[in-house]
């Protein structure tokens, strides 16, 4: 600008700027100050108040590419209220922040969807209200612009999903009400049914409170009201967000930068318009057509569901065998929503429980962490071995204020436990963050047999264990072998344990804990979870105790598993190994924990689609033969495939440890598991392991296949086969088989042990 025109007060005059830029307008000394225009060289330009040569006030801006926006800017920047316009027609009005959408806005985007709720740097991240340009309308939490936690989605037709989402798709426990007046409550699994639910009739009793309208839930458990009542939520933030701009301070920032055109989110909507009834497999069910509703008007049904395919069906009254028949259906919906799980809240019977027992993991990894690592000593185990610390509530010179009771901690051999850590490789920083980050644990709502209670970190990758007194002696004591044989043994299926604990009161109550790894920690579902000793007596589950929670025995498993041959072998090799260290140090009562993932063939997802098509015509599976349920050709299709291995391409497991196993289906190379619209896993012993799950129907000479993936862990390893366990199996020797009872000598359990998962795992 030339200096000879420049002026000490504001004036209004124009200039072209070296740059090639022109500005006109008012100025202070040298810099646009109040009114004025200013083009950039490439067209964009700017009309408005400025400040100190910084876009500041009520403007507009005009792209060349057609964009526009009028509203706030500050410092330079778009920031406030304001009203974008973009080239592909799509609008947005509401709150900005440094160029991008923040806080309250309505976006109509150029296919006609609409958005009204919050954002946050530039996407819709809140509580918000999206609405189809087909008239379909989701109300619920967002994430990152895709649909994340509680929502209720409601079709135009009139079905209303009300579920946790996410990443745009229905997962987590929900339910769906239909237009026709039918019900289902269960869980999904990325967008399609999975695991077990309940179905109800058009016409049958559906509990109350699951009014979508008075009883649809948040993610921190406050009520998400009507429609009507979100507007006016909405409208309330909206006037909110209106006064702070009206109120608030102009600043000085910088030049703005260019911002992109409003876009519509990628929403997958794969059912269309409309929920698919599913109404009750006629061939499973019953006989008589379900339009004649004056006669099933009351039936409710339970299912179970694999990948969005109809596994099993039964009705559900006083002779079902999957819940008490004399629960109602109010209560069935609530243990369902419960789940097997609660997170620990202020006023819990274990809140100041799992402070204490944050605050002591805390002080002792960090005190144990900065210690170079060595190899451990013989004075790093035994009872000894520990730190003990006070913690009181005004804190001290060690240990920081808390809001918890005064108590004492003990930390058992701290390095040795550092060092497993390491061996597992599991990072310190990963580890506190897990179990005392600021986010609660969450307790099992069946505690143990041996009353033992269970929590898990809110990640789910870490179980923190009660202990019986005797039970931390035994592990204190087979500590040094235990090290020596997870150190020698990469791939041992013992359970890992990451630290042992214990919390002293005030009133001189002792509670001890141990933290494991949880062998479940995968995005997969576990369909059914079962307890393998090998023994018989006592070892099934009554159907009136069964749920989708249910751990099951040896007696209820009907399934063979047919594994990868060289998996096989080195699987029972390690089986071997870990049974003969547990034998040489007296232990009995351990078990096989067998966790199952069913995929559904590709032959039964085609009957599901063509069964969804018939019932949203109104004609039920009953009236079309076409797909039959069931195929007796397993080789119709494959739920995975195994490819080989790529590195930093697979999804593992939190505790994975140890060398890959190889496939001969890969030409005996270290192979990846890719699950068809889930994702790519590494496989390894125990850990998402493909196999071939085999069942013989009792009513036919059918066998029943499934695709599967398991998950295997030894665990409960701390019994000891003493004295009352020698006294237990002479009563019981007396009135039941001694080769059926579970105690029984080290030496017999452990070849008992291994023959029972040999027959599980037969040879192809």
């Amino acid at each position: 600008m030339a200096g000879a025109e420049a002026s000490t007060g504001s004036a209004q005059r124009g200039d072209t700027l070296p740059n090639g830029d022109v500005y006109v307008g008012n100025f202070d000394g040298l810099v646009p100050h109040g009114m004025g225009k200013y083009m950039w060289t490439d067209g964009s330009l700017y009309d408005g108040e400025w400040d100190k040569s910084k876009m500041t006030g009520r403007g507009i801006i005009q792209w060349p590419s057609g964009a526009s926006y009028e509203g706030d800017f500050r410092g330079g920047f778009i920031d406030g209220t304001g009203t974008f316009k973009g080239v592909d027609g799509s609008v947005y009005k509401g709150s900005w922040r440094m160029n991008k959408k923040q806080g309250m806005g309505t976006m109509v985007y150029s296919n006609s969807d609409s958005y009204e709720g919050l954002w946050n740097e530039g996407l819709p991240d809140g509580y918000g209200k999206y609405t189809w340009a087909a008239g379909n309308i989701y109300i619920g939490n967002w994430k990152s612009g895709s649909m994340n936690g509680r929502g209720v989605m409601q079709w135009i037709n009139g079905d209303t999903l009300d579920c946790n989402w996410l990443s745009g798709l229905a997962h987590g426990k929900g339910y769906c009400k239909y237009a026709s007046g039918a019900c289902y409550i269960g869980t999904w699994d990325r967008g399609v049914k999975d695991g077990h639910g309940i179905f109800y009739q058009p016409g049958s009793k559906i509990p109350c409170n699951l009014e979508v309208s008075e009883c649809a839930t948040n993610n921190d458990g406050t009520s998400a009201s009507s429609s009507s009542n979100e507007k006016v939520k909405v409208g309330l933030l909206f006037i909110l967000q209106n006064l702070c701009n009206k109120w608030g301070l102009r600043r000085f920032f910088h030049r703005p930068r260019r911002i992109s055109n409003g876009t519509t989110p990628i929403f997958v909507d794969d059912s269309g318009n409309h929920l698919p009834q599913d109404l009750p497999n006629k061939s499973l069910s019953s006989n008589e057509g379900l339009q004649n509703t004056d006669v099933h008007k009351d039936f409710v049904y339970e299912r179970e569901y694999i990948q969005g395919v109809l596994i099993s069906e039964q009705p559900k009254g006083k002779h079902s065998g999957m819940l008490d028949s004399g629960e109602t259906q109010e209560n069935t919906w609530q243990k369902q929503e419960r789940g097997p799980m609660e997170t620990i809240y202020k006023g819990h019977r274990s809140y100041f429980l799992m402070l204490n027992l944050q605050l002591g993991i805390r002080y002792t990894v960090g005190k144990i962490t900065p210690v170079p690592l060595r190899e451990v000593r013989s004075n790093d185990f035994g009872p000894r071995a520990r730190i003990i610390m006070y913690f009181p509530c005004e804190g001290s010179q060690y240990t920081p204020p808390h809001c918890s009771v005064n108590f004492f901690w003990k930390d058992y051999c701290p390095m040795v436990f550092r060092n497993l850590r390491e061996m597992f490789r599991i990072d310190s920083a990963d580890y506190m963050m897990s179990i005392c980050g600021g986010d609660s644990l969450k307790e099992l709502s069946s505690p143990g047999k041996s009353g033992s209670i269970f929590y898990l970190s809110q990640d789910e990758r870490f179980v923190i264990k009660t202990l019986r007194k005797s039970e931390l002696k035994i592990l204190l004591k087979m500590l040094p072998k235990y090290y020596n044989h997870v150190k020698a043994y990469d791939n041992t299926l013992i359970t890992k344990f990451f630290g042992v604990h214990r919390i002293t009161l005030k009133a001189g109550k002792k509670v001890r804990f141990v933290v494991m790894g949880n062998m479940f920690c995968t995005e997969l579902r576990i369909h059914r979870k079962y307890d393998l000793k090998g023994s018989t007596q006592g070892r099934s589950t009554k159907k009136q105790k069964i749920n989708e929670n249910t751990t099951l025995k040896d007696l209820d498993l009907a399934h063979a598993f047919h594994v990868d041959k060289s998996w096989r072998e080195a699987l029972f090799r390690q089986i071997a190994l870990d049974s003969m260290f547990l034998e040489s140090q007296s232990i009995i009562d351990y078990s096989m924990l067998l966790g199952i993932h069913f995929r559904a063939p590709n032959h039964l997802k085609a009957a599901t689609s063509h069964q969804n098509t018939l019932e949203s015509s109104g004609i039920t599976s009953a009236m079309d033969c076409s797909v039959p349920l069931h195929c007796e050709d397993a080789n119709s299709s494959k739920g995975f495939l195994l490819v080989a291995h790529e590195p930093g391409t697979t999804a593992g497991g939190s505790h994975i440890r140890g060398s890959m196993v190889r496939a001969s289906e890969g030409g005996y190379e270290e192979v990846d598991l890719v699950l068809p619209g889930t994702g790519r896993f590494r496989v390894q012993l125990g850990v998402n392991m493909p196999a071939r799950a085999r069942k013989l129907l009792e009513s036919t000479d059918a066998v029943e296949e499934y695709d599967v993936v398991l998950y295997l862990g030894i665990i409960d390893i701390l019994q000891e086969y003493n004295t009352s366990k020698r006294v237990e199996h002479a009563v019981k020797s007396l009135k039941f088989d001694p080769l059926s009872i579970s105690s029984v000598d080290p030496n017999l359990y452990s070849k008992r042990f291994v023959s029972f998962l040999e027959r599980v795992f037969p040879e192809q």
